[in-house]
């Protein structure tokens, strides 16, 4: 089964950055298309942005321009580079498949905008 842990989240002003990470364990991660998903406080979670076993990537309208999902398979990870931050952006950051079944959820890293 594989298990996803999420880190790089943190308190970053308007503006600014932060580079996402998403370790999976696992054999066939690497077959998997993979995405990242945010939460904001009283929201449901949105999908974010997507990247295909093939490295296809898609983003949310939101995010478009602003954000890039990579992959790394050697190392079992996706990234989430996040550039012009707002504050609009701040949620706990999940990645997960982007198509069902899901995996078991990770704890989430939170990304908070804030002067």
């Amino acid at each position: 089964q594989v298990q996803l842990v999420e880190s790089g989240g943190g308190l970053v002003q308007p503006g600014g950055s932060l580079r996402l990470s998403c370790a999976a364990s696992g054999p066939i991660f690497s077959m998997y298309d993979m995405a990242w998903y945010r939460q904001a406080p009283g929201k449901q979670r949105e999908l974010v942005a997507t990247i295909t076993h093939l490295g296809t990537t898609s983003y949310a309208d939101s995010v478009k321009g602003r954000f890039a999902i990579s992959r790394g398979f050697a190392e079992n990870t996706v990234y989430l580079q996040m550039n012009k931050l707002q504050p609009e952006d701040t949620a706990v950051y999940y990645c997960n498949r982007h198509l069902s079944p899901l995996l078991p959820w990770g704890q989430g890293t939170q990304v908070t905008v804030s002067s």
